[in-house]
């Protein structure tokens, strides 16, 4: 009797750790990672809220950035992606995508939406895509490493998006963008918490 509840416990052990294993396949493998913000105010005397969602296609080396917002207390400028801050979740640092503003991101409102074009992340052109600065102070000057960098320190939690007014030029909402995990993920994950979860319980029964 022993010996077929190791035997169980064994095989449940197993499979609850095979079920962690798969966790990690996804996004080992995955062509298109998205990535999402709440937008929040980030100065005093700041108003308003948003949300981001940015789709990062590893395969074809393209960005898709989508994002809403309402209630700003001035009108919009300009808005962009910020990366690499020292601490993930915190500080402020200079624009990483795109130079001058992101393409089409409309101005003079409170509230809106804005979907961009695909971003090229191969283009050799700084001005395009990736700022001049981005690339001197974190790519080592070298445009071909921009993406990794960028891709990097969004995994990191060190980048940020940020939409501009005229009442805080520097930045009225942001939020430091996340991955969001596939739900197929999830439901692996879950299963994998339960094996474990039943392993241990089997070993406090024995």
């Amino acid at each position: 009797m022993r010996q077929a509840n190791r035997t169980m416990t064994r095989t449940m052990r197993r499979v609850a750790i095979g079920a962690a294993l798969f966790v990690l396949a996804p996004w080992a493998n995955a062509a298109v990672i998205t990535y999402e913000a709440a937008l929040a105010p980030e100065a005093v005397g700041a108003t308003g809220s948003g949300y981001v969602t940015v789709e990062y296609d590893t395969i074809a080396h393209t960005l898709v950035i989508d994002a809403s917002w309402t209630g700003l207390s001035g009108n919009t400028t300009v808005a962009h992606i910020h990366c690499c801050t020292a601490v993930p979740g915190a500080g402020t640092i200079g624009v990483a995508v795109t130079p001058g503003t992101l393409p089409g991101f409309p101005v003079g409102t409170q509230a809106g939406s804005y979907l961009s074009p695909l971003f090229d992340l191969t283009e050799n052109s700084p001005t395009t895509v990736f700022a001049t600065s981005f690339v001197t102070n974190f790519a080592g000057g070298l445009l071909a490493n921009a993406e990794e960098v960028l891709i990097a320190g969004i995994d990191a939690g060190r980048a940020y998006f940020n939409i501009h007014t005229t009442t805080f030029p520097g930045g009225e909402i942001r939020g430091f963008l996340q991955q969001v995990p596939e739900p197929a993920t999830l439901a692996m994950f879950g299963l994998g918490l339960v094996g474990l979860g039943a392993v241990r319980w089997k070993k406090q029964a024995a």
